[in-house]
């Protein structure tokens, strides 16, 4: 793949030479002292010149945004708005001639005049070698200024309008990661590891060069060297309820061929700019296929998974004086929580076990966002995918971040894929939370609450 790739970045070199000697052989001729702007140099790109001056061209325009300032690219985000979305004249005439008479040659008509501008100019930046991994860096830097810049949203829409093609999952690759692969590749997911940090080399090899552990990554042959997401397993005897153990380098290590669970523990999207392109799904569904066909004493697929968003919710609860939720009592041993050194304490753990099992069934099965889906996203991204609430841990992870975050929470997700498609139309479609018995009975008797929530 990284010969292939090499090849044609020298080749698409080759051609942007070419075409930057058409390009400057042009300006001598129309006598032009100065280079164009970019939004000229835009309009060129789409004017459609020949193939070897767009390909310089596109060079040109992107190396050029590289060297650009925050400010700079912000101003080069507004031309793209202002100047580039669709032809409205086009479109007018394409409206009118579709009222007029609506065939399918004016429908198709009406489709292209509607697409704005630069969704065209995005693919023909895509002309320059590299330009694939710049784009997605560029939307980077569109998602950093929309912070302060809503207005900007319809770029952003066109960028992922395009990703969500250029990634789809037939153009992805699945490949193991283990202490064979190329250390470039290996310090990125070290950099890129978004839920239990890796702290050095050691640590990464314990979670891809252990028998019982390992890694899978995603893959687009445009970015050779660069993980789109990858997941992190471990090959255990029972469903884990706690972190800890697993990422213990110190563990005793068991033969795989034992195993009958295996345990995702940390998924990590690692391109920002390709956010709201969905890859999660189809991972995990394929690492179940791939590790069951290498191990098939496995049975049981579940994730341990965090809950960023708890602790926030809870102490929302615990400042809202007219919660209906919280009684003096659960108010009081709430308290505990206010003590820097609770979770190393075995009383204080004991005491809230019962009680942050019990409200985190009501923030999963109950509580819900102005649109009426769960509060939590990765609980979002799980059922969603058509996994089952299967056990809530309350003492899961007991980090400095997992307490900021969580108060300890983790919860285990479970995947059965013969059930996959009924749990997420019931999720989808319906709002149904699918959750265990076991969960189920943790929700205090709240009639009206039970409806939302469906049980296998």
């Amino acid at each position: 793949m990284t010969s292939n790739s090499s090849f044609f970045g020298d080749l698409l070199g080759t051609i942007a030479e070419r075409g930057r000697a058409l390009l400057d052989r042009g300006s001598r001729i129309n006598g032009a002292t100065k280079a164009a702007t970019l939004a000229d140099r835009c309009e060129d790109l789409l004017s459609g010149r020949g193939e070897a001056s767009g390909v310089a061209l596109a060079t040109d325009i992107l190396g050029r945004y590289a060297r650009m300032k925050t400010g700079e690219r912000i101003a080069f985000f507004e031309l793209l708005h202002e100047s580039f979305g669709p032809d409205l004249a086009r479109l007018e005439r394409a409206i009118a001639a579709y009222a007029a008479e609506p065939t399918d040659a004016a429908v198709t008509e009406l489709h292209a005049a509607s697409e704005p501008r630069r969704q065209e100019l995005f693919r023909r930046f895509n002309l320059a070698a590299g330009a694939t991994l710049s784009l997605v860096r560029m939307r980077e830097d569109l998602m950093d200024a929309m912070g302060r810049r809503r207005d900007l949203a319809p770029v952003d829409r066109d960028f992922g309008h395009l990703f969500s093609s250029w990634f789809n999952r037939g153009f992805l690759v699945l490949r193991r990661i283990d202490w064979s692969t190329p250390a470039n590749v290996l310090e990125k997911i070290i950099r890129y590891e978004a839920v239990h940090e890796i702290k050095d080399w050691n640590d990464l090899r314990a979670r891809v060069d252990s028998p019982d552990r390992r890694c899978y990554a995603f893959f687009h042959p445009a970015l050779v060297d660069e993980p789109l997401i990858f997941v992190e397993v471990a090959l255990v005897k029972e469903p884990s309820s706690a972190i800890a153990p697993i990422l213990d380098q110190s563990r005793t290590l068991i033969d795989p061929g034992t195993a009958t669970t295996a345990v995702f523990y940390s998924i990590s999207n690692c391109q920002r700019g390709l956010a709201g392109v969905s890859f999660g799904h189809f991972l995990i569904k394929q690492v179940v296929e791939e590790i069951s066909r290498e191990i098939p004493s496995l049975s049981t697929f579940v994730t341990l998974s965090p809950v960023p968003t708890f602790r926030a919710w809870l102490d929302a609860e615990r400042a809202n004086e007219s919660s209906a939720l919280l009684n003096t009592a659960d108010r009081e041993r709430l308290n505990l929580l206010d003590s820097p050194d609770w979770a190393e304490r075995v009383e204080a753990r004991t005491e809230l076990t019962p009680l942050i099992c019990a409200l985190a069934a009501h923030f999963f099965l109950v509580a819900k966002s102005a649109k009426g889906r769960p509060l939590d996203p990765v609980a979002r991204f799980h059922l969603g995918n058509g996994a089952r609430l299967e056990r809530i841990n309350a003492m899961g992870d007991l980090s400095p971040k997992g307490l900021a975050q969580a108060a300890g929470l983790m919860v285990n997700y479970r995947y059965v894929l013969s059930d996959i498609e009924k749990n997420h139309e019931a999720f989808a479609g319906k709002g149904e939370i699918v959750a265990s018995p076991a969960v189920r009975k943790l929700l205090r008797s709240e009639p009206a609450s039970r409806a939302l929530v469906s049980t296998q």
